[in-house]
């Protein structure tokens, strides 16, 4: 096994408004041209909720006061050689406009209707979305 190899922590922010996610569309070579929620990596030392906040206001200008973790998916190394763990943060409570921050990462923030997302989503939501349709099917089931 190869220890220099391990899993990395992400956080995605969840951030709902009026019955609208913010989304943003990606930049750079992991995932270009792709939408995703807001987010980034757990640093040491840090909790997801803390990481949440923090990304947040890094990425998007929006404080939030608190940031609840509603869920995780696992993404092992199927796109850029890549293994991610990520933890979903959803954010109700906000302040601020959603602005773009870091402009090497992203193209720009909008708001969309969470029955009508758009396409491409990078591979977390998806992977989100699917974990829970299927645990909607199980618990149907138990």
């Amino acid at each position: 096994m190869d220890f220099q190899k391990r899993p990395k922590i992400g956080v995605a922010v969840l951030v709902l408004h009026d019955g609208k996610i913010l989304l943003g569309k990606r930049k750079g070579t992991h995932g270009a041209g792709m939408w995703e929620a807001p987010g980034g990596h757990l640093e040491y030392g840090e909790t997801i909720e803390e990481c949440a906040i923090r990304e947040l206001k890094e990425e998007t200008g929006l404080s939030t006061p608190s940031a609840d973790v509603i869920d995780w998916v696992e993404n092992p190394a199927k796109i850029g050689n890549r293994h991610y763990v990520t933890f979903f943060a959803l954010v109700q409570s906000f302040s601020g406009t959603p602005t773009v921050c870091e402009k090497e990462k992203s193209e720009g923030w909008e708001w969309f209707s969470i029955e009508n997302l758009p396409s491409p989503l990078f591979s977390t939501i998806p992977l989100l979305l699917e974990k829970r349709e299927k645990n909607e099917l199980i618990g149907g089931l138990c």
